[in-house]
């Protein structure tokens, strides 16, 4: 079964409530997230990603996910 941006996104708002969040792609593998939240302050961007890929850590793990590029950043 094929992972949708909206999994994607419920996945990550799950982490990060008050996020502006926007994941693309359409091919139920490969996609792409921008994620834009203020707990990213103060953090390096390493340690903004990790955060972020943990909530997907899952479907990750399980094949569900094979590629998600990540953009993150603190509100400005």
């Amino acid at each position: 079964m094929a992972i949708l941006a909206s999994d994607i996104e419920a996945l990550i708002r799950a982490g990060f409530p008050d996020a502006k969040i926007t994941v693309m792609g359409d091919d139920g593998q490969h996609f792409a997230a921008e994620v834009i939240d203020e707990s990213f302050r103060g953090q390096s961007r390493i340690a903004q990603q990790r955060a972020v890929n943990a909530t997907v850590k899952a479907a990750i793990d399980s094949g569900e996910l094979h590629a998600l590029a990540l953009t993150t950043s603190v509100p400005e």
